[in-house]
């Protein structure tokens, strides 16, 4: 199953000013925090297990990590069982809400949510919301 694709954000309402970079950023960051949080799948764990320390020493940016590492294909392949179980659920763009999140938590200073900075700054800001929505994806 694939849940976003990088490449799918380029056409239509991309902007102009911005380089195509900027699309996978959204999605690097639920995905740095997912392997962070030990939901990595066995892509990571087993085939790949050098790529999250890369993550851990902020040695490349949320985004970047998704392009190079994922080829900017978040799919279900990247995480564990549980991973899987809550991105279905929270990170739908249709049903879910990490978008209104990433909004709420990153947008407000931007002009639209694909001009967020891919930065470790951007990310420690959005953490807290992903911990918390965990946490009650997890109670229930």
């Amino acid at each position: 199953m694939k849940y976003d694709d990088a490449s799918w954000h380029y056409g239509g309402n991309f902007p102009k000013d911005l380089p195509i970079e900027a699309g996978a950023t959204h999605t690097g960051m639920f995905v740095a925090w997912a392997l962070l949080s030990g939901l990595a799948g066995g892509i990571f764990t087993v085939d790949f297990p050098n790529e999250i320390p890369r993550l851990l020493s902020r040695s490349v940016t949320p985004g970047a990590f998704f392009l190079e590492s994922c080829d900017g294909k978040f799919t279900d392949d990247d995480l564990s069982d549980e991973g899987n179980e809550f991105a279905q659920e929270y990170f739908d763009f249709q049903k879910g809400k990490y978008l209104a999140d990433y909004e709420l938590t990153l947008g407000a200073d931007v002009v639209d949510l694909y001009h967020v900075m891919d930065t470790w700054e951007n990310y420690d800001r959005l953490k807290p919301v992903l911990e918390r929505r965990f946490a009650e994806w997890r109670a229930k």
